[in-house]
């Protein structure tokens, strides 16, 4: 940490990434709000919706700016637990983008979004509605992925809650706002970390790529 303090702003998210992450929120929080309350065919387009911006976040991790990347916050477990003890101790190092253990926080909702949409595409409610892979399936290999589909929601519920809590946390106890960086892009930290300022990828870029993972997404429903 720099001498008194000392920060500097510096811009730490890309537009691209900030758009998916907000975008992935609604697409969920509807998919449940959809689930919810019967609105099968809206359920169906918010699901995949969601594989959708996944896919260009997987894209995105390896093209996209230098925090967006998975080489920039993905670190083995032995930093994680480095990065846990030193916070821990008082002496919370200071990353530009995700720091070693949000990288793998991350990766888990990620990684569970995926499982829980894909066993979507599957469903079945016994009457009415079929999802969009539901015939290259036996009925009852549907049926099962269906039940886990709605049992599997409670372990992406469990990790967007800690993801919530840790953003509390990081607000309370550390005096660490990751809400306004993700809105706006810019962040306040060190000169030394700021040293390490994102390199930036054509949003154009983003944009091509994101219309390919969105008409991907589309082609699944013509399958059947």
């Amino acid at each position: 940490m720099a001498r008194g303090g000392e920060t500097v702003r510096v811009k730490a998210w890309d537009l691209p990434t900030r758009l998916f992450h907000w975008a992935l929120v609604a697409a969920v929080g509807f998919s449940w709000y959809s689930g919810e309350n019967g609105m099968t065919e809206w359920h169906e387009r918010s699901g995949l919706a969601v594989l959708a911006l996944l896919a260009f976040r997987l894209v995105w991790g390896f093209v996209g700016g230098g925090t967006a990347r998975f080489a920039g916050f993905v670190r083995g477990p032995a930093a994680a637990w480095r990065y846990l003890r030193e916070t821990v101790a008082g002496r919370h190092p200071v990353y530009l983008g995700h720091n070693p253990l949000g990288g793998w926080s991350v990766l888990a909702l990620l990684a569970a979004l995926a499982v829980h949409a894909t066993m979507g595409l599957f469903g079945t409610d016994d009457i009415l509605y079929e999802g969009p892979l539901y015939s290259l399936v036996e009925h009852g290999t549907a049926g099962w992925l269906t039940g886990w589909h709605h049992r599997f929601f409670n372990v992406v519920l469990a990790l967007a809650i800690i993801h919530v809590v840790a953003v509390l946390a990081y607000a309370v106890l550390l005096k660490t706002d990751l809400v306004r960086p993700m809105l706006t892009g810019w962040k306040q930290v060190p000169p030394e970390v700021a040293a390490g300022a994102i390199a930036r990828t054509p949003a154009w870029i983003a944009a091509v790529l994101f219309a390919g993972c969105a008409a991907a997404a589309w082609a699944i429903t013509l399958v059947a």
